[in-house]
């Protein structure tokens, strides 16, 4: 088996190099003139009292850079529809792209009206549910949404009541789309991770043939090796909300649209990681006046154990690889029937 999936994965290079590298050129390429633009409208990021004090030299670099990986993104992936038309593809994209509207209406509050906080949660999470909402209703009318779940490491396909469904559809959405939001919190984080998650599902969606995957998946992995250039430490632009709400759509539309939303327990775990360290750490604190965590989400946990950030990126971006592997494994039993 193994044999025959590399041998697939080779005969897809061609395919999945065009996306890839349009989305990579164009992120990149947009940096001379984003970055620059962002500092002359000052949209830079405030650093928050209660962070790392060593943040405090961070303040005033450009945020809202998201807006580059997700040009890349679009232009990539339009270029994919007009070759083939798929409305997955589109309802991806779509989708995505509205969680990203979302983060940048957040930022704008932040940055331009200078109202830290942005939205708040009622209105992130209401507007959240009616893009997951639409995203479940287009793919159930177009034939590409069925109400059963595929369990990882066994070949099977577990059917549900609808409304079940949807309420652990729109829960792994939103969930999914706020914990990259968490954990998009130090140079190169999100962006490192989300690229290695992206590949993963670039895989399985050549394993499956399911090419709506494949070039969706492709496109936002170019479009974030081209941002990560300039946001990796020390850091020359941050993606804001803007960019962080839209990864996480991506990777919530992805796993949706392949019938396989649980498969992000696996190969995301250190997205649920930084949320189970915030829920932790405030119901602790509810209940007993006592932290478990120096500081959450935990990765400014290590940053108070004196690890560096490079060595955060490192290590949670490792892990991610190592699970996302796993994740591959876990599908073998249904790649069995197929290849």
């Amino acid at each position: 088996m193994i044999t025959d999936i590399l041998e697939k994965l080779t005969e897809m290079n061609s395919v999945v190099l065009l996306p890839l590298l349009i989305a990579f050129a164009t992120a990149a390429g947009l940096a001379p003139v984003i970055i620059p633009w962002l500092k002359k409208l000052k949209f830079g990021q405030e650093i928050l009292d209660i962070g790392p004090n060593w943040h405090k030299k961070k303040e005033g670099t450009p945020t809202m850079g998201g807006m580059m990986f997700i040009s890349g993104t679009i232009l990539a992936t339009v270029i994919m529809l007009i070759i083939n038309f798929d409305i997955k593809l589109l309802m991806m994209l779509l989708i995505s792209v509205g969680f990203g509207l979302i983060g940048f209406v957040d930022d704008y509050i932040k940055v331009v009206k200078k109202r830290n906080l942005g939205l708040t949660a009622k209105q992130k999470f209401a507007l959240q549910t009616i893009l997951a909402g639409l995203y479940i209703f287009v793919l159930k009318e177009t034939g590409n949404l069925e109400n059963s779940i595929s369990i990882p490491f066994v070949n099977r396909a577990v059917p549900m009541p609808w409304i079940l469904y949807v309420i652990l559809i729109l829960f792994v959405v939103t969930g999914t789309v706020n914990a990259v939001n968490l954990t998009d919190g130090i140079d190169g984080l999100a962006t490192s991770i989300t690229s290695v998650v992206l590949l993963f599902f670039m895989i399985v969606g050549v394993l499956f043939e399911d090419m709506g995957t494949v070039w969706f998946s492709v496109s936002a992995l170019g479009g974030c090796l081209g941002f990560l250039i300039f946001n990796k430490y020390p850091a020359k632009v941050f993606m804001g909300d803007t960019g962080s709400l839209f990864l996480g759509g991506v990777l919530s539309v992805l796993a949706v649209g392949l019938k396989m939303p649980i498969i992000l327990v696996i190969v995301g775990f250190v997205y649920l990681f930084e949320t189970l360290s915030v829920i932790i750490q405030v119901t602790s604190f509810k209940l007993t006046g006592k932290r478990v965590f120096k500081m959450t989400p935990i990765h400014h946990h290590f940053e108070m154990c004196g690890w560096k950030e490079k060595k955060i990126v490192r290590v949670f971006t490792s892990i991610t690889a190592i699970l996302c592997v796993i994740g591959i494994i876990s599908l073998m039993p249904y790649l069995a029937n197929i290849l």
